[in-house]
């Protein structure tokens, strides 16, 4: 649906700020499967923004290394598969840390009620993920 207040506002990128950037770099790349879209910087300065597959960028920052501080605010970054349970072994083989296994969570919400299948996992900088697909809305 629409944003009938700012046209066009959809979707763009979330921002992730690595522990070891290349490490982050690999992991989101070769391990998730997202795509190289450009970088620019250096150093502690260097910054990549990957391709999901869907046009949703994450934007990979350098600069955290020694910074163990977690953004209070942040819960986790979300992305929806067609398999949740593929999408989270893929993860534990390329080198995330298992936080919660998928499972099936009816939600009981108002006015549309959800049947999801969620997993969470921890990628290389501590950050939580999650794997969503919505089963069912009615």
């Amino acid at each position: 649906m629409a944003n009938e207040i700012i046209k066009g506002m959809g979707f763009h990128h979330v921002a992730l700020k690595a522990l070891d950037f290349e490490a982050a770099l690999k992991f989101y790349t070769e391990g998730l499967g997202m795509k190289f879209y450009t970088s620019w910087g250096e150093g502690e300065k260097k910054i990549a923004m990957l391709d999901l597959g869907d046009g949703g960028i994450l934007e990979l920052f350098a600069g955290a290394e020694g910074d163990e501080s977690i953004n209070n605010r942040y819960i986790h970054f979300a992305m929806k598969v067609d398999d949740v349970d593929a999408a989270y072994e893929t993860a534990l083989k390329a080198g995330a840390t298992p936080k919660m296994a998928p499972k099936v969570v009816p939600v009981h919400s108002s006015p549309v009620d959800l049947t999801l299948n969620c997993a969470f996992v921890y990628g290389p900088s501590g950050e939580e993920l999650e794997f969503f697909r919505i089963l069912e809305a009615k």
